[in-house]
């Protein structure tokens, strides 16, 4: 149709289909949580506007194909019934995925769906050189693959030895998965190697006597991509403990892209281009 923006319409999460005047609405979710009642809606639109049925992408969004390109504001309104809204495409930050986290699953070790809506309120859509994806993962089994992600949330949990608890029952080095525990029963003593802790948190939830404590925080991973070229993020910082500090490193994670990056540039790229040191060291100038 003449006049039509497409890169508007695209930017507000309807994005042209291969048919002519079709688009597929892409809907905001935050960390896969959507309640029953906005699906109701979801299904609503889905029958009204699309051919009856709904994409769950890849990054735990809904998209609903065949929206006709006249129907696009009514489908706004709809979507606005419920509290629901289109999601963000193109340059800027995308829809925040999370797993379960501590309040559902056994291994979950930081509140991943609390941390997610937390990033989509005061990140969610901001504009950047190009897009920008976070994945928060509550534990270190990474169901999330935090290390795919532009910027990715990893739970850990700082474990201490209480030794006055122990009674040396050697279940911690059992459940160790990198050797960092060591227990020597007819001595009643233990050795552990905090260099080689993976701040899986085992030995925390494995201990029958509470001997070993846990501080949970957050391991962070930078610049990371899994499209046309494939990096592994890098962990630039020690595990940081409070949500003012991670604020405070996405804030500057921001200003170091906004200031380097180039137009369609992903962060990674900027990083190979820039140097990973210059973001270290602004990043760890951001928490002294």
């Amino acid at each position: 149709m003449t006049g039509t923006d497409y890169k508007e319409l695209k930017k507000g999460g309807f994005m042209k289909t291969v048919q002519k005047d079709r688009f597929s609405l892409r809907i905001r979710v935050a960390g896969g949580y959507l309640e029953a009642e906005k699906l109701k809606k979801v299904y609503e639109i889905a029958q009204k506007y699309g051919k009856g049925y709904v994409h769950m992408t890849a990054r735990q969004s809904i998209e609903i194909p065949f929206i006709k390109l006249e129907d696009v504001e009514e489908v706004k309104k709809e979507l606005s019934l419920v509290g629901l809204q289109p999601g963000a495409c193109g340059p800027r930050v995308r829809t925040v995925t999370a797993c379960q986290g501590c309040k559902i699953c056994p291994s979950g070790l930081i509140d991943s769906e609390g941390i997610a809506k937390e990033l989509d309120i005061r990140y969610y859509a901001r504009e950047l050189p190009h897009k920008f994806k976070f994945g928060i993962t509550g534990c270190r089994n990474n169901c999330l693959k935090a290390e795919e992600n532009d910027m990715g949330i990893k739970g850990g949990l700082k474990p201490r030895w209480v030794w006055e608890k122990c009674i040396y029952c050697g279940l911690c080095q059992a459940v160790c998965p990198v050797g960092a525990i060591e227990v020597d029963k007819e001595k009643r003593a233990l050795k552990f190697d905090e260099k080689s802790c993976v701040y899986c948190g085992r030995c925390v939830k494995g201990c029958p006597t509470d001997a070993w404590e846990g501080e949970a925080g957050f391991i962070l991973y930078f610049g990371g991509l899994f499209g046309n070229s494939i990096q592994i993020g890098r962990q630039l910082l020690p595990m940081i403990f409070s949500m003012e500090d991670l604020h405070k490193v996405i804030k500057a994670t921001f200003e170091f892209y906004e200031e380097h990056g180039r137009k369609n540039e992903r962060f990674g790229h900027t990083l190979n281009r820039v140097g990973w040191e210059v973001l270290e060291e602004k990043l760890k100038g951001v928490l002294k």
